[in-house]
């Protein structure tokens, strides 16, 4: 088939549940395969699938049940199945299981020497959360079922890059008000049980870092060490591990899943950062090896202290950062399965991505928009520019503003046509900016800001664009906010919030304070919800009706 206009007004060719059939054609290159899992996926009896029995009834359940709501994707089962053949088959699958068993431990060997790590690989939006809830569920099930096997095991780290993501994945506890296992019928009603005796510890990676076990000034520490030994106050790796999984201390091989799993991964030994990086492209490189040797190093500990049997890594782009030492863009080679952003557009699955493609900048032959950022880099702040001098959110280079506007356009049309079918929540818009300094300006010149003056008043500029607009045509800021501004800074100090926020979302925020209480059976926690946290939640719920963010 061949890549014309059919795919921009049909790319969706396959079914989400079903192995895909058909695949727009772009090169030569073709497809990864994985003829392996197909010919065994393909074995119509189970008795000849060498899995447990457990397993057996979770793969029909996942191929075969009746779903009342959402059902497995094709692509979320093939990620579990691989990881179930690579586990249970391949040790029995003679050469060919032998040969890619060698292949996975020596690329770990080279890059994870103390790690057996396995990635799979699924685009953005494939359902992550769901392929780590059906890992925990299978892996759960059996070790109940089957203590003496060294294959399964019911204790599980999962890490994250980011609080926001950890509140996100609560869904894979066993007792959270939407666990997944309940929620979405992943596991059949009578192994339930067993599920619940899992043991999730879920964090984000930062927790790792050993933390100072007693606070001192630089006098006060200079006094109470004297001439002596220096003064040790930074907690070991076992009081880390007791602070951030004390759940898990007394399990033997636990198992760790990566969620994003490119921010995790040991330099190449002896590399410098690769090429003569510069400036912020040379900071950020040495930002990506600082948080990817943390995250490394916190699970060297895990396994030094519980045994990791296994470490799963869930990415879209399982690849090497620059500053890793290898090259940017080289894939984990213990990536054993991949589904595609392509494969993902075809099936259905996945937000489309789209292009603004009324160009109406006039000269040259290429479209502007195409690579937006190489017109406009230029001409926009650096990282610390704010601090010197005032920037003006409405003086963003032309190029840019039209863009946003190209895209806002079609987005309008959308909006109006969800609301004349009355669907209940508005589409998303999400603008990705390139430092805290951009997304600032970008955030005051479309949902509007207030010019400070010389003699102390200040005067509304309204958002450029109308439907994300957080000022009325009165200059009063709306409750409920249109357009959120996320980055770190916010996401700490919950800024972003109005005040008025809690009184006009009381009712979602009693739910969520309610759904808290059942999850932890911490009353006095769910009492005082930051504004961190409920903004944190309004990031998890966008989309969905009566919860923080549904609108």
């Amino acid at each position: 088939m061949q890549l014309d206009n059919q795919f921009f007004e049909k790319p969706i060719i396959n079914s989400p549940y079903e192995l895909p059939a058909r695949h727009w054609e772009l090169d030569e290159a073709g497809q990864p395969t994985q003829k392996q899992v197909d010919s065994w996926r393909n074995l119509p009896n189970p008795n000849q699938w060498q899995v447990t029995a457990e397993t057996a009834r979770l793969l029909q359940h996942w191929r075969r049940h009746q779903f009342s709501g959402i059902r497995p994707f094709f692509c979320q089962v093939e990620a579990v199945e691989t990881a179930i053949w690579l586990t249970e088959v391949a040790p029995n699958a003679g050469s060919k299981g032998k040969e890619i068993l060698e292949h996975l431990a020596n690329a770990n060997k080279e890059a994870n020497p103390q790690l057996m790590r396995l990635a799979l690989k699924l685009a953005t939006g494939a359902g992550k959360t769901t392929v780590m809830a059906m890992l925990i569920a299978w892996q759960t099930i059996n070790a109940v079922r089957h203590p003496q096997s060294k294959r399964f095991s019911r204790g599980f780290l999962v890490v994250t890059p980011g609080i926001t993501i950890r509140d996100r994945l609560r869904v894979l506890q066993p007792n959270d008000p939407d666990s997944y296992y309940r929620s979405r019928e992943l596991v059949p009603q009578d192994m339930m049980p067993e599920v619940e005796r899992a043991k999730i510890v879920i964090t984000n990676f930062h927790t790792f870092k050993l933390r100072e076990t007693l606070e001192l000034s630089k006098g006060g520490r200079s006094l109470l060490q004297g001439r002596g030994e220096k003064l040790k106050t930074v907690e070991t790796e076992g009081q880390m591990l007791q602070r951030v999984m004390p759940e898990l201390m007394g399990l033997k091989n636990v198992l760790a899943i990566n969620d994003e799993a490119h921010h995790c991964y040991r330099e190449k030994p002896g590399e410098a950062l690769e090429g003569d990086l510069k400036g912020d492209d040379r900071k950020e490189a040495e930002k990506n090896k600082e948080a990817a040797r943390l995250w490394i190093s916190g699970l060297e500990a895990v396994n030094r202290k519980l045994k990791l049997s296994r470490v799963f890594d869930l990415s879209a782009t399982p690849f090497f950062l620059s500053g890793s030492g290898y090259a940017e863009g080289t894939l984990f080679p213990w990536a054993m399965s991949d589904f595609s952003l392509m494969d993902a557009i075809e099936c259905g699955i996945v937000k489309l991505p789209r292009v603004p493609v009324s160009d109406n900048i006039p000269g040259g032959d290429m479209p502007i928009y195409r690579n937006l950022w190489q017109h406009i880099r230029t001409d926009m702040p650096k990282k610390g520019s704010g601090k010197s001098k005032v920037l003006d959110p409405l003086k963003l280079p032309l190029k840019l503003q039209s863009a946003l506007r190209a895209l806002y356009d079609h987005y309008e049309q959308t909006f109006y046509l969800w609301q004349k079918e009355k669907i209940k929540v508005p589409p998303c818009f999400i603008i990705v900016c390139n430092n805290i300094v951009t997304s600032k300006l970008v955030y005051d010149y479309i949902s509007g800001f207030n010019r400070n003056h010389d003699d102390g008043s200040a005067t509304l500029e309204n958002g450029r664009l109308p439907l994300f607009r957080n000022f009325d045509e009165h200059g009063n800021k709306i409750p409920r906010p249109h357009t959120l501004l996320i980055n770190s800074k916010e996401l700490e100090s919950g800024d972003a919030l109005d005040k008025n926020f809690r009184r006009m979302a009381a009712d979602e925020i009693e739910r969520f304070r309610r759904e808290k209480i059942e999850r932890t059976g911490d009353l006095e926690q769910a009492e005082r919800l930051s504004d961190q946290e409920l903004l944190r939640e309004v990031m998890n719920t966008i989309g969905k009706l009566d919860r923080l963010g549904g609108s």
